[in-house]
């Protein structure tokens, strides 16, 4: 089974009764082509279980520092947060638990170019999380969280989402 998700900035609401049309589409328009240097979008509900494919479109912003890609149980317990860092031209990979990072896990080379369109792939195990980069590569960070399932992805910083897939 493939799920597909289109998702827009959080700070984006869907249409209410009490905006007029013209108003929405004026606001959408604007943010579409003039989008935050930094954004923030979550998902909830959303199934990513041992053995799928999480496949991920991202456009970093021509200046971008940084963005990170958050996959967990919710904000406060993150099982696999992924951040490419431009600025140290590394991949920096940590867990969250109960609000507290654990140690950081770094990779010394980074395959995104800002401006650029790029995919990756997440792959989940019961004992890690494999990352296939956009060069091929592969690196793999440890599933410290245990679980065989997580419902809650968001991403942050200096990047556009340009599509998920799970499979």
């Amino acid at each position: 089974m493939t799920t597909s998700y289109c998702l827009l900035p959080v700070s984006v609401s869907p249409p209410h009764h009490r905006y007029k049309s013209a108003h929405l589409h004026a606001d959408l328009f604007h943010l579409r082509h003039n989008p935050p240097k930094t954004s923030k979008m979550q998902v909830n509900s959303m199934t990513f279980r041992e053995g799928q494919e999480f496949k991920v479109r991202v456009r970093p912003n021509s200046g971008c520092n940084s963005f990170a890609i958050n996959i967990g149980h919710n904000p406060e317990n993150i099982a696999l947060h992924f951040n490419p860092r431009f600025d140290s031209n590394s991949i920096v990979c940590n867990h969250l638990s109960g609000g507290s990072w654990g140690e950081e896990h770094r990779e010394g080379f980074l395959p995104f170019s800002r401006g650029e369109e790029s995919k990756f792939y997440i792959t989940l195990s019961s004992d890690h999380f494999y990352i296939r980069l956009p060069d091929g590569n592969m690196i793999s960070f440890p599933n410290r969280l245990g679980d065989v399932k997580y419902q809650y992805f968001d991403v942050s910083g200096d990047a556009r989402i340009v599509g998920i897939k799970i499979k």
